[in-house]
């Protein structure tokens, strides 16, 4: 049973407007109990986003990419993470954003996406909604080599992995993305029945 908070937003600071809006809230939340606490907390705001996983259900791969994250790198990781395509949808429809961004990152114009659900993937600390897809991809599909946007930063490689080796990668941590988690185990669930 879903409760609707009572809260009172008391007071905002911007702290940080650099790569996105970094902002403290005092806020007062009414309890179950009906009393009213104090609380401030720091969120981070950088849009909403989509991601999708292609598979071959004939091939039984998937299409994932591998490019470097300094958060992943400060927290103990190599910072090269494998993960689904995905991107900030800046001001387009979950639909039209992914279709752009699949192609950019892996070079491949799929025809039919299909919406599985979305999620809020830190909201302790962070506003984003993430609109999670899948879709078929096929070896006609592709149109270019995909990868990098040098202009935005990125330097991103395309990995064609067997689905089972992607599960295994799962288990073994060499995939650790929780958004690339949840779509693998999406597919196992209800498209690639055991090999």
């Amino acid at each position: 049973m879903t409760q609707e908070p009572t809260v009172r937003i008391e007071n905002e600071e911007l702290l940080s407007d650099n790569w996105y809006i970094l902002k403290k809230v005092q806020f007062a939340l009414q309890l179950r109990n009906g009393d009213w606490q104090q609380q401030t907390r720091e969120v981070y705001d950088r849009g909403n986003g989509a991601t999708i996983l292609l598979y071959n259900l004939t091939d039984r791969t998937v299409l994932l990419t591998r490019q470097f994250r300094i958060p992943a790198f400060m927290n103990g990781h190599s910072g090269y993470m494998i993960e689904a395509a995905a991107g900030l949808l800046d001001n387009a429809s979950p639909e039209e954003r992914i279709r752009a961004e699949v192609e950019e990152e892996t070079g491949y114009r799929i025809r039919d996406v299909r919406k599985i659900f979305d999620l809020f993937m830190s909201p302790g600390s962070v506003t984003e909604r993430v609109h999670f897809f899948i879709g078929e991809y096929k070896p006609e599909e592709k149109v270019s080599d995909g990868g990098s946007l040098a202009h935005e930063g990125e330097d991103i490689e395309v990995l064609e992995l067997g689905f089972e080796q992607a599960l295994a990668m799962v288990a073994s941590g060499e995939i650790m993305d929780g958004k690339t988690v949840l779509l693998l185990q999406y597919l196992q669930l209800h498209l690639m029945t055991p090999a």
